[in-house]
């Protein structure tokens, strides 16, 4: 047996065909044709979508004490979220807000696959809507794809002129929209069309999610699924074989076939699946169920209504393609409750009860002291020792308030200063305050004092700081 590796010479210039053969990795996309379907799971999506939509739309334009119920006021620092106001400093309840989210897409995913993305995700719900107004003008699938074929004439022109000019109707109100949860929708919208200047950012970002919304939902539709969202490349570690997902059953369907709705299927060796081929039809990415699950299935359950359809008119019983798990259709015991999703179960409830927590008894107040670093400490003219501080208070209500300043810590400790100021909603109020103790009270040249700023008008609002008295060695 020879040890050399055989090599052959290709000229790259060579015309033979035969000895030189060129790929092309790059495939073109090839436009999908969702044909319209009714059913159970069709319905759930229309709810969910009007659901989402009339959130979207309608949020901006609530308002509680005077507040828009969701804004968030970039320039003065500030987000209004159903009436609470949160602050820079609030910001860690952001961060477990998103944690929450992150597990909550974890736990539903084990136990449900990619339902996110059938019924909620906004780019899912964009596109259907996208779809309908498509199939309103040009008509049902098959009209569509005969009208592609077909060439441009004053009829093809204007459905085509319709359909984009509906379509970016609607993407510039969901750009105007979303710059109205961060600039004063009202405001914005007399602005806006009065030519008034709203800034250059403003309308920045309108035209940018008008026209990322026009491309996403009307252009590119699936490719964002496939080849943009990180979440299609990494749900598949969150599944197992206890997850429900959209799924054929082969030991039911096949072997497939077309048939009379008269003929037996048994009779002719046949199993349910009449090939019909409108599971695929259906698909908004233009899978094929019956080859298994597939990272582009998005679990939108149009080929479950589809073939619910078929099995009906053939009087079969339904559920060739049902949402089930792997162990299920190979026979197996299937545990709906398991080790994963009680983890992400737990740790979920555990997040949700800490944030819920956090907000309840958060004080709209915050209170920080600066220790003067220029002179420790001071002996006055009366024999008592002076520290001096800094103050910096916060107030976070969303009103002026008064607020009044007390030490402990120490016996006989008193400030010297002012001990009563008014802050601004928002504020951070600088307060110089100065310290003294009779040396007598001292037992050592440093002790552990507390500053408690509280409100006038409300006593259980109020925030404490701790910091340190210092003194002289000879004390």
């Amino acid at each position: 047996m020879s040890a050399k590796i055989p090599v052959k010479n290709i000229d790259p210039s060579s015309k033979n065909d035969a000895e030189v053969t060129t790929y092309d990795l790059y495939a073109s996309r090839e436009k999908i044709y969702v044909k319209a379907v009714t059913g159970v799971f069709q319905r759930i999506r229309t709810g969910s979508l009007w659901l989402l939509m009339g959130m979207y739309f309608v949020f901006c334009w609530v308002s509680i004490n005077g507040e828009q119920l969701i804004y968030f006021d970039i320039p003065g620092r500030k987000f209004h979220l159903f009436g609470a106001t949160f602050w820079p400093q609030d910001f860690v309840l952001l961060s477990w807000l998103l944690i929450i989210c992150a597990f909550g897409l974890f736990f539903i995913t084990s136990l449900f696959g990619r339902v996110w993305c059938g019924y909620t995700c906004p780019q899912t719900v964009w596109t259907f809507i996208f779809m309908w107004v498509e199939e309103k003008v040009e008509g049902s699938r098959n009209k569509r794809m005969k009208l592609d074929k077909a060439p441009n004439d004053a009829s093809k022109t204007f459905k085509k002129v319709l359909k984009h000019s509906i379509w970016l109707l609607i993407a510039f109100a969901t750009g105007l929209t979303f710059v109205g949860y961060f600039y004063p929708i009202r405001e914005l919208i007399v602005d806006f069309f009065s030519f008034n200047f709203i800034g250059g950012w403003a309308y920045f970002w309108i035209l940018f999610f008008t026209a990322a919304t026009y491309a996403n939902a009307g252009w590119l539709r699936e490719q964002v699924c496939l080849y943009m969202c990180p979440y299609a490349r990494f749900q598949s570690v969150m599944f197992d074989k206890d997850t429900m997902v959209v799924s054929y059953d082969p030991n039911r369907g096949e072997p497939r076939g077309s048939r009379k709705k008269s003929v037996d299927p048994k009779q002719t060796g046949l199993g349910d699946c009449v090939d019909c081929g409108l599971c695929v039809q259906v698909c908004p990415t233009g899978i094929d169920i019956r080859d298994g699950l597939q990272y582009e299935c998005i679990g939108c359950a149009l080929c479950i209504d589809a073939c619910d359809q078929v099995m009906e008119k053939m009087n079969y019983p339904k559920g060739l393609i049902r949402y089930d798990n792997e162990n299920t259709l190979e026979g197996k015991e299937s545990h709906m409750v398991r080790p994963k999703s009680v983890g992400y179960g737990l740790v979920l409830l555990f997040m949700i009860s800490s944030v819920i927590y956090a907000v309840y008894s958060r004080v709209p107040v915050a209170l920080d002291v600066i220790k003067d670093r220029g002179a420790l400490y001071q002996l006055t003219g009366m024999g008592l020792v002076e520290n001096s501080y800094t103050l910096k208070v916060i107030n976070m209500a969303n009103t002026e308030r008064e607020f009044e300043v007390r030490v402990s810590g120490i016996e006989g400790i008193k400030i010297t200063t002012t001990t009563r100021f008014t802050a601004n909603s928002g504020e951070v109020h600088s307060l110089p305050t100065s310290i003294e103790i009779d040396p007598a009270n001292m037992t050592e040249t440093k002790h552990d004092i507390e500053f408690e700023v509280i409100a006038v008008d409300d006593p259980t609002v109020k925030a404490t700081s701790d910091s340190r008295f210092l003194a002289p060695l000879n004390y």
